[in-house]
């Protein structure tokens, strides 16, 4: 592998012999990098992996939000019946329709990029090591635990049920308050819809995972171009906490979601929101709604963006299988019962590694 420049290795931290960059970013800029470093270097087993584009006879499904807030009574329970097909069948669909702004939505990934464009030092005055830590920026995953380093820089922020912000860049805490109350909106919204889905209440999971103090975060991804993608992983295949994760992109692809054993590669539509189901929703259901499997791979070409906000029970709440799915004979309970912030916690000490948290719940 060539060596990286000089400039870039004054960035670079010792931890075991190991070279740790304070962001990609910074590597990328740097003239003479050629080549991956080696603590970049993620392998596959490419021989088993299928990479496919949508199937025409299985695409990926579309659910029209205004369809379930202000449709008819037949429209609604139609979109709610393919709402839940959609959950069960491939834990992700496609939102449109969903009355977050184009406009709102472009500020939103131009103030992403001003905070990713920022200068090191600026940005390392919101370097954090803890899950909790209500805005934390980052690289890679976990770094004290990834044995690779992924190719991404992050920024997380607690957004509710206390609203955090970094203070620069200057739009940024405006642009981002307004952005998620409208998703905030609209996970709601989708939960009362999947609840019903399940043949429950339509505010059972609304009340239940105590939404009212409910834990939303943001989680904004920046992958830079890579010299040998093909090398390199962005984030690696994972399902994400919480209860829905509502996904904003660039315009630039790299996410793969997992369907029926092959990597679905997903584009980007204008205005087009992409929701998965995730952990908590899988507990709730008692297995019957999968959280997905999915992760990012990065290009030499141009620099992608994704904006996730995460929609989860309140810290306090103890997530368990809905009683009215149990018996104990025929059905009985697949995950035992944990407070949201415990499950945090398991985050902290697991690596990104497919359902490896979640795995820990099952019985």
């Amino acid at each position: 592998m060539a060596s990286t420049a000089s400039e870039v290795s004054q960035q670079v931290q010792s931890n075991n012999n190991r070279p740790i960059f304070k962001s990609v970013k910074a590597l990328t800029e740097s003239p003479e990098l050629t080549s991956l470093p080696p603590s970049y270097t993620y392998t596959t087993n490419s021989d088993d992996e299928i990479v496919a584009d949508p199937d025409e006879d299985d695409p990926i499904p579309i659910i029209d939000y205004s369809l379930l807030v202000t449709g008819t009574p037949d429209q609604r329970a139609m979109t709610i019946h393919d709402l839940g097909k959609a959950c069960e069948e491939w834990g992700f669909f496609m939102l449109i329709n969903h009355f977050v702004s184009k406009t709102i939505m472009e500020k939103m990934v131009d103030e992403v990029f001003a905070f990713f464009n920022l200068r090191e030092e600026e940005k390392q005055e919101y370097a954090g090591k803890d899950v909790m830590d209500p805005v934390r920026y980052g690289t890679s995953s976990n770094v004290s635990m990834d044995k690779v380093l992924f190719w991404r820089d992050f920024l997380k922020i607690v957004v509710h049920p206390e609203f955090h912000s970094p203070d620069k860049p200057p739009g940024f805490r405006e642009t981002s308050a307004e952005y998620c109350r409208r998703t905030w909106k609209v996970g709601k919204e989708l939960l009362k819809g999947i609840s019903e889905s399940l043949g429950l209440e339509a505010n059972y999971i609304e009340d239940t995972m105590n939404l009212d103090s409910g834990w939303q975060m943001i989680a904004a991804n920046m992958y830079p171009p890579c010299p040998q993608p093909e090398l390199a992983m962005g984030i690696p295949p994972h399902s994400d906490h919480g209860l829905l994760n509502l996904l904003l992109q660039n315009g630039v692809s790299g996410l793969q979601v997992l369907h029926n054993g092959k990597w679905i590669n997903v584009g980007s539509t204008s205005n087009c929101q992409l929701v998965f189901v995730s952990d908590h929703l899988e507990v709730v259901s008692n297995g019957k709604y999968k959280s997905v499997l999915h992760r990012a791979v990065v290009s030499n070409k141009a620099t992608r963006m994704s904006l996730a906000v995460v929609i989860a029970p309140s810290l306090d709440t103890v997530v368990e299988p809905a009683k009215e799915f149990l018996d104990n004979q025929r059905n009985p309970a697949a995950y035992v019962g944990m407070k949201h912030r415990d499950y945090m916690q398991l985050q902290k000490s697991n690596r990104l590694n497919g359902k490896s948290v979640l795995d820990r719940v099952k019985i």
